[in-house]
């Protein structure tokens, strides 16, 4: 099998030699090219090309989930195509890998590494849904480029502590769940809309639900990590499924209190439920709509302030090996 392995050089959890252990396992039972990423993006045109040349059957992305989610837009450029397009691999890289270990794999590269050699021995792959979002027409995002997501999106309050965190690690700060609590603190302190918010769900066939602070799109389960601990914002997403929503119309202390226990104490079966809590399960499309400007994120990449937002669920998207 003819493959690349994409090469985040900066991953946070694997060092030079780690990847070289890498490489030199890969490169016993496959055909294959390394190509290192110099800037961000670069991932993404890696993939593109790969996904173009008729010649690579497989793109392992050895990263984080900001490295997976370019590869996976460089790979569907031109759109999904399950059985023509290359098959996707990763090998664990970042701080939390959330696309990875929701596959099954080990949070650890070399682990990762040897489960993906077996898989590819035994010929063991499945094809997923992914999120799409997009421009919608006749608003101020209306010419935005439509983004693949992997795992999941985020627009609204979750979305600022995102961004908040990529503030900081441009600073020299190491991603550590400590950093991630700090700007969720900040973040709340920030908010100007915690007791109502400015975003409408507007979905076909149904009332629009108005009024959210944040808004949570899951293309799986579980959200994130709190290190070993799974989170589960929307426990029924699957990659076999289309997206799952979270809505909170309420952040004042007391919901931020109640909604945040119940997220750390979430499970496969029980995420937050209440009042002021908005769950939608299994849906193929739908538009967020904000009154003012509001962060918005994709797989934990933050992609700046948007007004308007559609989604849509796109069934067996993407072939993957783990």
């Amino acid at each position: 099998m003819r493959a690349l392995l994409v090469v985040n050089p900066v991953a946070t959890t694997t060092s030079v030699r780690t990847r070289e252990v890498i490489t030199h396992a890969l490169a016993s039972d496959l055909k294959l090219d390394v190509a290192t990423t110099e800037s961000r993006g670069h991932a993404r045109e890696l993939a593109r090309l790969a996904a173009v040349n008729g010649e690579t059957e497989l793109v392992i992305a050895l990263g984080g989930d900001g490295t997976v989610n370019e590869v996976v837009n460089g790979l569907l450029h031109e759109g999904p195509d399950p059985e023509g397009l290359p098959r996707l691999a990763v090998v664990p890289g970042g701080s939390t890998n959330v696309f990875a270990r929701a596959l099954g794999l080990p949070n650890h590269a070399v682990e990762a590494t040897g489960q993906l050699l077996d898989a590819i021995e035994t010929g063991r792959e499945r094809t997923i849904g992914l999120g799409l979002a997009s421009g919608v027409p006749d608003t101020d995002d209306a010419g935005v480029r439509s983004r693949w997501f992997t795992f999941c999106a985020g627009f609204g309050f979750d979305a600022g502590v995102v961004g908040r965190v990529e503030q900081q690690r441009e600073k020299g700060k190491r991603s550590t769940h400590a950093l991630y609590v700090r700007q969720v603190l900040r973040q709340f302190l920030k908010e100007q809309h915690r007791s109502g918010g400015t975003i409408r769900l507007e979905r076909e066939g149904a009332a629009p639900v108005e009024d959210l602070v944040l808004s949570i799109v899951c293309n799986t389960a579980p959200w994130t990590f709190l290190g070993n601990r799974p989170v589960y914002a929307a426990p029924e997403a699957s990659f076999d499924t289309a997206l799952d929503v979270l809505g909170l119309s309420r952040l004042t202390s007391l919901a931020v209190g109640r909604y945040g226990t119940q997220l750390l104490t979430s499970s496969p079966t029980r995420g937050p439920h209440g009042r002021h809590a908005v769950t939608l399960h299994d849906v193929s499309d739908f538009t967020l709509h904000s009154q003012v400007p509001l962060p918005f994120q994709m797989d934990g990449d933050h992609l700046g302030v948007r007004t308007s937002v559609n989604f849509t669920g796109v069934r067996r998207a993407l072939r993957v090996i783990a």
